[in-house]
């Protein structure tokens, strides 16, 4: 059968809305840096082939030369396969790595036969290049998801492995609509077709019926999630028959929130085995965030001064009362400290909490109330732009906290800890973090604790900039903060 006809349209059309992209950015960026540096005006690069003799060729050539040797780039490292688009990093590494051995091959031929290419045509290529490659790459991933969550330019996907198993992957999958995998159905051990794996998720047999259920929903892709009475050779043999369909296979390991940096394939005897680093909470990594955090909120809060005094001046006048609120929190190790913020309540909201507990809309532990009766006029607005936060840079240059990080908690809510949800207190509390840019006040407790210890597991420097980038959207659209 093979992949239906209109994945293949989808994913050719994708394909070359990105290549017209790549090649105008491309053509732009070298014949734009040429102009740039010499004008409209013929200029002549000179390259020595022999003593006292000189070959002259002109720029545009050397132009065309890179911006082919460019686009052969980005083809030979698959920067516009359908496996990598969409979600992830490595469609973004690729690209990189295209760019950066483009240009690293260009200056070793340029030393190698002594070719005095000029170092500005040369040096503003490169960076203006990559930005606006990985830039158009962006917005095109950005209009893909779009797409995606409206059921459109997705894979149709057929889960296969025990029930209880396929049933965590289904959810997972469910949940990230921007990932692109469409449930078609489920594959179990018994192949009960009278019940769903989960809603919308028909199981459409047992594992004697794998290709025909394929056929059958047209599935291009199969996620493959285990199974103990599914042997070596069975998948051995799902495998070609899938490769005889062009369908694409994904395994499922067991494995759960454990992001890729983490993990490592090692091939032994023919067995695919993969080696999970455990996460590290000391060391140059730690040492890296620390000095980010420092340097950015030093800065942050030098630029942002006039911002910081007009809300000072605009609480005290909206309101009786200091125009800073503090509040006791537990941050690294469970040790506490003072947690500053704008005032966005009454002075005495403390002593109406008890009052309005019954009327609470959060998530069972954290108290939340939309339509908050303590909320000042300025509070609301400094709430929904999530302003009221801003003093927290002060926490984070004095190390109580740090740019990014799980939510900080109160010592109350550290009392309803179980022993997982006491890991997040392995790293510093964070202004931003995963909960802020997922839905902040209106995920359950649980989703909260999952997004929380995904982090403290898998933080990285560059996942810190990630997360405030999109903590920055978040604050645009500010769903969930009341």
């Amino acid at each position: 059968m093979g992949l239906s006809g209109q994945t293949r349209t989808w994913q050719r059309a994708y394909a070359i809305r990105l290549f017209l992209t790549d090649l105008l950015v491309v053509v732009g960026t070298v014949l734009g840096s040429q102009v740039l540096w010499f004008g409209t005006r013929r200029s002549e690069l000179s390259v020595p082939l022999e003593e006292m003799r000189n070959f002259t060729i002109g720029y545009t050539l050397v132009s065309l030369c890179i911006i082919v040797l460019w686009m052969l780039a980005l083809a030979y490292f698959a920067t516009r396969d359908h496996k990598i688009i969409g979600t992830g990093i490595t469609e973004y590494k690729r690209l990189v790595d295209a760019t950066i051995r483009v240009f690293g091959t260009t200056a070793i031929i340029s030393f190698l036969f002594k070719v005095d290419l000029a170092r500005g045509y040369f040096l503003t290529a490169l960076p203006i290049g990559l930005v606006l490659i990985v830039l158009g790459r962006w917005s095109w991933r950005h209009w893909l998801v779009s797409r995606r969550r409206e059921g459109r330019y997705v894979h149709r996907t057929l889960v296969v492995g025990e029930r209880v198993k396929s049933e965590h992957v289904a959810i997972g999958v469910r949940r990230d609509a921007g990932a692109g995998l469409f449930l078609v159905g489920a594959i179990t051990e018994n192949g009960t077709v009278t019940e769903d794996l989960i809603e919308g998720v028909p199981v459409l047999g047992n594992f004697s019926q794998i290709l025909n259920a394929i056929d059958a929903s047209r599935a291009d892709t199969v996620i493959l999630t285990g199974a103990d009475n599914y042997g070596p050779r069975q998948m051995r043999e799902l495998g070609w028959e899938l490769q005889s369909r062009k369908v694409d296979l994904i395994m499922a390991p067991a494995l759960t929130d454990v992001a890729g940096p983490r993990i490592h394939a090692r091939p032994v005897s023919g067995l695919p085995l993969i080696q999970v680093d455990f996460p590290s909470f000391e060391g140059r990594r730690h040492l890296a965030k620390r000095t980010f955090d420092v340097i950015s909120s030093g800065l942050g809060l030098l630029v942002i001064s006039p911002l910081l005094l007009w809300i000072v001046v605009a609480i005290r006048r909206d309101s009786a009362g200091p125009a800073f609120f503090f509040q006791k929190r537990v941050g690294l190790n469970g040790n506490g400290f003072r947690m500053i913020k704008f005032r966005s309540m009454v002075t005495d909201a403390e002593e109406q909490l008890p009052g309005l507990l019954d009327q609470s809309e959060g998530n069972g532990v954290l108290f939340k109330l939309k339509a908050d009766p303590r909320i000042t006029k300025v509070g609301s607005t400094l709430r929904r732009l999530s302003l009221d936060e801003l003093p927290q840079l002060v926490n984070v240059f004095l190390g109580h906290m740090s740019l990014v990080g799980p939510r900080p908690p109160l010592a109350s809510e550290v009392e309803q800890y179980d022993g997982w949800a006491e890991r997040r207190l392995l790293v510093k509390p964070g202004i931003t973090g995963l909960w802020q840019v997922s839905g902040r006040s209106d995920l359950s407790w649980d989703d909260s604790i999952r997004l929380d210890l995904y982090y403290v597991e898998n933080w990285s420097l560059l996942g810190d900039v990630i997360i405030l980038y999109r903590t920055v959207r978040a604050v645009a659209r500010p769903n969930g903060a009341y």
